[in-house]
């Protein structure tokens, strides 16, 4: 039978299939030539040491033995066409899989989402970059795909309680992506490659009769006796169900705002919120790799950083190596920043949010506004950086070390950052403890990474959608809101997720859910 090998070899032996062999072949004492195929299983960067290694973990199959290529299907989904209704709001990750495992329930799922498809998208980020105009249900957070599809495509989660992150991960090979998704211990599929595969996923619930609305914003909850009956969109259709998966992302506050004025329950939440710091990538290759030049069979190296802070953690979020940052406000009147990387993460810039954990008792100054202080903290943040850096989507921006030193830079050299930056002393645009602790987590930045600490690092200010500042509470087990019955909240909005993979497994649990309060069960396929 085949053998399973966990190895760590160079970084030539792992890129090229004939030295692998005549690696392998040493191993088990067998000749080259007796080695019939090698799959790859998992694959890791060792960089601890100067000597960089691939770890790998192998299956070795010797002539004799059976191998077949791992071809994905889809499931065998039936045709909903005529099925019990259900809608899902929002067409990220998390209503995207809620919708498909409806389908695979039996069930039909009407889609509503407030943007536009995949590719319609492109025209209003083209108008947020160039234009400096904000459309405020069409952007780098709302549309098709949702925050994901134009944010990078990361496909790992440090959660391993969710769910089945495999399940994920072959679904996403099965509609388009590459199959070193599976095999990657960060995997990622590029902010150039989801559209094609998000545009299959909407084809094929459609194809099985599920119904996809764009362009179709939610502005009431249709409730009755506390349950729910269907939704109201802008144009004043009713579209009626007695299920409802509300997966609208972390973004959506109007209907944060929508919820609260029901007096449908919600909680403020904590966050995380700072800024965007954004390196040349040969420099953080430098650090990472301890090398001048990485050469070509290394990728661009990225990097995660934590430290506790004056009793608050500060740490690397969303790091994108040979990326870009990416100006994701969803209003006229505020500014945010994100990062994202095309597939072959071969921009000359790093990016990464740098940020600082919040607490409830942080949002006091707005408690007037309840559940959502949070949010209106959030809010007041994002409106004062747009204030400060001219009305425009350019962003406050500060060398790194100047930052340090409350010390405003003469000239912010150019950015990845399209729309531009505006030189800015950017303790102007935090709260003071927040600045303070910026400040000096900064300093203990550099002196774990060597060289991190420097000027040719540019602040980008502020990044604040790291998380959902409410939470809207569910039962444990039911996954039904705890008020409202027939109501999932679900995904990143709703405070479930962190992620395109944990989104996608909560929008699964909550379709699945859904299907046994209506006594549908998955069908095992053989």
């Amino acid at each position: 039978m085949p053998k399973e090998l966990l190895l760590q070899v160079t970084p030539e032996i792992a890129a090229n299939e004939l030295l692998l062999k005549d690696y392998l072949s040493k191993q088990i004492k067998v000749a080259s030539a007796e080695i019939q195929h090698v799959s790859i299983l998992k694959r890791s960067i060792d960089a601890r040491q100067k000597a960089i290694k691939i770890n790998l973990k192998v299956l070795i199959y010797l002539k004799g033995e059976v191998f077949q290529e791992n071809i994905l299907q889809l499931p065998d989904y039936p045709n909903v066409t005529n099925a019990q209704e259900v809608i899902v709001v929002g067409a990220g990750p998390a209503g995207l899989f809620a919708a498909l495992q409806l389908i695979e329930l039996g069930l039909k799922p009407i889609l509503i989402e407030r943007g536009k498809d995949v590719r319609g998208r492109r025209r209003d980020l083209k108008a947020i970059n160039r234009d400096h105009i904000v459309d405020e249900d069409s952007n780098y957070c709302f549309g098709e795909g949702g925050a994901g599809t134009y944010s990078d495509g990361k496909l790992y989660t440090r959660s391993k309680k969710r769910g089945d992150v495999n399940r994920i991960l072959e679904l996403l090979v099965a509609y388009g992506a590459t199959l070193d998704i599976l095999v990657d211990a960060h995997p990622h599929i590029g902010t150039n490659k989801l559209p094609k595969i998000i545009e299959d996923i909407r084809e094929k619930i459609k194809e099985c009769g599920g119904q996809v609305l764009f362009e179709t914003r939610v502005i009431d909850i249709l409730i009755k006796n506390n349950e729910v009956e269907g939704i109201v969109t802008q144009n004043g259709d009713r579209i009626l169900a007695n299920k409802l998966i509300l997966a609208t992302g972390h973004s959506a506050r109007d209907i944060f705002e929508l919820l609260d004025r029901k007096k449908i329950l919600i909680e403020a939440k904590p966050f995380a919120l700072g800024v965007r710091a954004e390196h040349p990538q040969s420099l953080i290759d430098s650090i990472q790799y301890s090398c001048d030049y990485r050469g070509e069979l290394l990728p661009p190296a990225p990097y995660s950083i934590v430290k506790q802070v004056a009793g608050r953690g500060m740490y690397s979020f969303c790091m994108c190596p040979g990326g870009v940052i990416a100006p994701c406000a969803t209003s006229p009147g505020e500014v945010v920043t994100n990062g994202w990387s095309p597939s072959k993460r071969d921009q000359v810039t790093a990016n990464s949010g740098i940020v600082v954990e919040l607490k409830l008792e942080d949002f006091k100054p707005f408690a007037k506004f309840g559940a959502l202080a949070g949010m209106e903290f959030q809010k007041s943040i994002e409106q004062k950086a747009w204030h400060l850096a001219g009305k425009t989507q350019k962003v406050p921006a500060q060398k790194m070390i100047d930052f340090t030193q409350s010390k405003v830079s003469k000239e912010i050299p150019k950015t990845s950052y399209v729309p531009g930056t505006t030189s800015i002393e950017l303790g102007q645009v935090f709260p003071g403890f927040l600045t303070q602790i910026l400040r000096q987590g900064f300093t203990e930045f550099g002196k774990s990474m060597r060289g991190y600490l420097t000027n040719e690092a540019i602040l980008h200010a502020p990044e604040s959608r790291t998380s959902s500042p409410v939470r809207i509470p569910r039962d444990g087990i039911t996954l039904e809101h705890l008020q409202i019955k027939g109501l999932y909240p679900c995904g990143e909005g709703a405070g479930y997720a962190g992620g395109i993979i944990s989104a996608a497994i909560d929008g699964e649990k909550c379709a699945l859910m859904v299907g046994e309060a209506l006594n549908k069960k998955p069908r095992i396929i053989t």
